[in-house]
C-alpha cells in the first residue's frame, strides 16, 4: 500500500465532504418524483449511457422517484438520411409525416427504448419501457407552429397518471416520445416537451433536461453567458429571441413551473454524473427555472 492511500477504506475529507453535502438533498427528496429527460451525448456516448443508468438507479436507492422520458434526435435523422428521406425542422421541432413517424417509432419504441430498459436493469433496478400509446398514457392533438403545418406532430393533451403511478411502484418508468389521438393516428413528441408535460402531470418535484450544451447561454455559443437561474415570468420575455433546439426546452420549463413543479433544470449532459450533481450539491450546474 502506498503511502499515501491511507488506511483500507479511508476517505479523503473533499469525498467526505461531498457525501455530506449530498445527505441534506437525499433526505429532501426522498420520495419525491423526479422526471429526467434523456437525450444528447448522454445517450449516445458509451461512457455517459453507463453513467447515467448508474445515476437513476441510485436515484431509486435513495427512496427518489426517477421516471425517464428519452428522445432519440440523431438516430432518427441518420436512418432517415440512410432511407434518402427528407428531414427538416421548425423552432427545434421535426417536421413529420407519416413515414416519419413510423421511422420514429421504429427508433425510439423498437431500439433506443428497449437498449435503455436493459442498461438500468443491468445495474440492479427493474426498469419498464412505456410510449404514449401504451395504456393511452399520452393523448395528443395536433402542433402548430405559427403558420407552418409541421404534420404528424403532437402536443400533449393528456398524460395519464395512473399508469405511470402504477408502474412507478416498483419499476422506473422509460417512455419514449410518441403518442396517438384521439382517433388513433400516431404523432412524433418532442421529447422535452413530452417531460415537460409528465412532470406537470405527476407534480413531480423536478424535472431535469439533459442537453448538450451548459444551459441556457444569453450569447450561444459563449459559455460565460450561461443564465444560471431564471423564473416563468422572464421566460415570457425572453424565449422570443429563443430559436432552435433550446426554445422547446425552455417552454417545456416554464409550463411545468407554472404546472406546480417546484423547478425544472437545464444541464449538461456531457458532463459525468451531471444529474447528481445538479440534484445533490449546493452549487449545482446549467440552469435552474423557478416558478
Amino acid at each position: 500500500m502506498s503511502a499515501e492511500a491511507g488506511p483500507p477504506g479511508d476517505l479523503r475529507p473533499r469525498e467526505v465532504a461531498t457525501l455530506l453535502e449530498a445527505l441534506p438533498y437525499i433526505r429532501d427528496f426522498h420520495g419525491r418524483t423526479v422526471v429526467i429527460k434523456y437525450g444528447g451525448a448522454a445517450m449516445s456516448d458509451p461512457g455517459l449511457r453507463e453513467d447515467f443508468a448508474r445515476d437513476v438507479v441510485l436515484l431509486k436507492y435513495v427512496g427518489m422517484i426517477p421516471v425517464v422520458v428519452h428522445g432519440g434526435g440523431p438516430d432518427i435523422t441518420r436512418y432517415m438520411e440512410r432511407l434518402g428521406m427528407k428531414v427538416e425542422f421548425v423552432e427545434g421541432l421535426r417536421v413529420s409525416d407519416e413515414e416519419t413517424v413510423e421511422v420514429a417509432k421504429m427508433v425510439l419504441v423498437g431500439k433506443q427504448n428497449k437498449d435503455i430498459v436493459l442498461r438500468i436493469g443491468r445495474h440492479g433496478q427493474a426498469a419498464i419501457g412505456l410510449c404514449g400509446d401504451d395504456g393511452s398514457l399520452f393523448r395528443v392533438r395536433k402542433a402548430v407552429v405559427g403558420d407552418r403545418d409541421l404534420g404528424f406532430v403532437g402536443d400533449i393533451e393528456r398524460v395519464d397518471v395512473g399508469v405511470l403511478n402504477h408502474v412507478a411502484a416498483d419499476y422506473i418508468p422509460v417512455i419514449a416520445s410518441v403518442g396517438a389521438d384521439g382517433e388513433g393516428y400516431s404523432y412524433n413528441v418532442n421529447a422535452d416537451t413530452a417531460a415537460g408535460a409528465v412532470a406537470e402531470a405527476l407534480r413531480a418535484h423536478k424535472v431535469v433536461f439533459l442537453t448538450d450544451v451548459e444551459g441556457w447561454l444569453a450569447e450561444p455559443p459563449d459559455p460565460a453567458t450561461l443564465i444560471s437561474e431564471t423564473s416563468a415570468e422572464e421566460l415570457d420575455t425572453a424565449l422570443g429571441t429563443v430559436a432552435g433546439g433550446m426554445r422547446p426546452k425552455l417552454e417545456a420549463c416554464r409550463h411545468a413551473v407554472r404546472g406546480g413543479v417546484s423547478s425544472a433544470h437545464i444541464v449538461d449532459g456531457r458532463v459525468a454524473h451531471s444529474l447528481l450533481l445538479e440534484l445533490f450539491t449546493d452549487v449545482g450546474i446549467g440552469t435552474k427555472v423557478c416558478p
